[in-house]
């Protein structure tokens, strides 16, 4: 039996403490809610604030004096990081970079994902998710229950994100399973052998890189690994090497495992609710709120960080400079404040704003594309499928800042 907070009796840093266990990332929101009785921002100790409503992450997010842990943070909170090959590849990408060479990173990656050519990736995803399908009833007809994550809802992403960067098909299936490794050291150092495995992985994929980075100087494509391949051969000083296979990895990763996440969490809610699966099919309008409404209720990316780079504050906190910040976004989108009857799936609600793609300048750039996959991919999925059910309760991955389904036995039946 999973321990549970006692109401009133929990200290937020006993809740803090369970979050770090197998049992507390199982199922973290009664944790949460354990925090936000002592604040929605939470002091656990001196210069440790966890923050839990949506009015204070949202506006933690939009601080420009609050940043994300770069490698000078790195150096000075955590002596050995550098040793780890996997920390080293992500601390070179915008996504733990400051202005201004998050600046620069997020404009030599963004001209992919204008709402234009989002827009005209439409029919890519569309083909890929009928050939998905078609291969699940292969799969089903074989008589064993089909992985729906393994062989639907990491597929799909990672197929498309590998179009766009110009991966062969071929090698995905290798590309998501060696992501998937190497994102574990996103969570931290508390694994010491998941981050020897992650660095391991790392020196694989930044080798593959570097051999794929070759063949696209010799032979050019339209495709944005040669596009990012060229920026750094014309201008170093605008994307290092180091800066080039990290942009690339985080690319991949962040391309296809939280939206994998958010389709597995679609179609787990839909078959716990199946009116909602029969709204998917019916309604073509319906599929929008209902996207909206997973990454509020299960959003793929429950944590973030920041740290205060000069004297700030939050609504009814101070945060002196060097104050390390949690930010909990999993639990500002249960918010009551903002949220009428927080812990309700309601694809209905109006006015719903989640944080799940953070906000500010590092707001996700891959956001329109993670929603327009699962628009795509839900409706067919139970269109194809309408007397689809999961034949064993699904598995979580036991990781906390990006959390979603393992696996997902399905039985396919069109």
């Amino acid at each position: 039996m999973r321990a549970r907070p006692h109401a009133g009796t929990t200290t937020a840093e006993e809740a803090w403490a369970a979050l770090t266990t197998v049992s507390g990332r199982q199922d973290p929101y009664p944790w949460y809610e354990a925090v936000r009785a002592h604040g929605e921002a939470a002091w656990l100790g001196p210069g440790k604030l966890v923050v839990v409503g949506y009015e204070e992450c949202d506006r933690a997010l939009r601080d420009t004096r609050l940043h994300v842990q770069d490698a000078a943070r790195y150096d000075a909170s955590a002596p050995g990081w550098r040793d780890h090959s996997s920390l080293r590849a992500f601390t070179s990408s915008m996504l733990y970079s400051n202005p201004p060479d998050h600046t620069r990173l997020r404009t030599v990656a963004g001209f992919a994902f204008t709402p234009p050519k989002i827009r005209r990736l439409r029919s890519v995803i569309e083909e890929m998710t009928e050939r998905l399908l078609d291969r699940m009833a292969g799969l089903g007809a074989a008589g064993p229950a089909v992985d729906l994550i393994a062989e639907f809802a990491s597929r799909l992403p990672v197929a498309v994100i590998s179009a766009m960067l110009g991966f062969p098909e071929q090698d995905q299936v290798w590309f998501r399973d060696m992501a998937s490794t190497i994102a574990v050291s996103t969570d931290g150092f508390r694994d010491a052998a998941a981050l020897e495995r992650a660095d391991r992985a790392m020196d694989e994929m930044t080798a593959y890189f570097a051999d794929l980075a070759g063949r696209r100087r010799r032979e050019p494509r339209d495709d944005l690994v040669t596009h990012l391949v060229n920026t750094h051969d014309e201008d170093p000083h605008r994307l290092g090497h180091d800066e080039l296979m990290g942009t690339l990895m985080v690319l991949l990763t962040a391309g296809f495992e939280t939206t994998s996440f958010l389709i597995g969490h679609g179609a787990l809610l839909a078959l716990e609710q199946p009116a909602f699966a029969e709204r998917l099919c019916a309604e073509p309008d319906f599929v929008t709120g209902y996207i909206e409404e997973i990454l509020r209720f299960e959003p793929p990316v429950h944590v973030t960080s920041r740290w205060a780079a000069a004297d700030t504050e939050l609504p009814g906190t101070a945060v002196p400079a060097g104050t390390r910040l949690t930010l909990i976004l999993a639990a500002a989108n249960r918010d009551a404040r903002r949220f009428a009857d927080p812990a309700r799936f309601d694809p209905d609600r109006r006015d719903n704003r989640p944080l799940s793609f953070g906000a500010g300048g590092h707001f996700c750039l891959g956001a329109p594309l993670a929603r327009l996959e699962a628009q795509i991919a839900l409706p067919r999925l139970f269109a194809r499928f309408p007397r689809l059910r999961a034949t064993e309760p699904p598995v979580y991955r036991d990781r906390w800042v990006v959390r979603g389904l393992d696996t997902f036995p399905v039985a396919v039946t069109a």
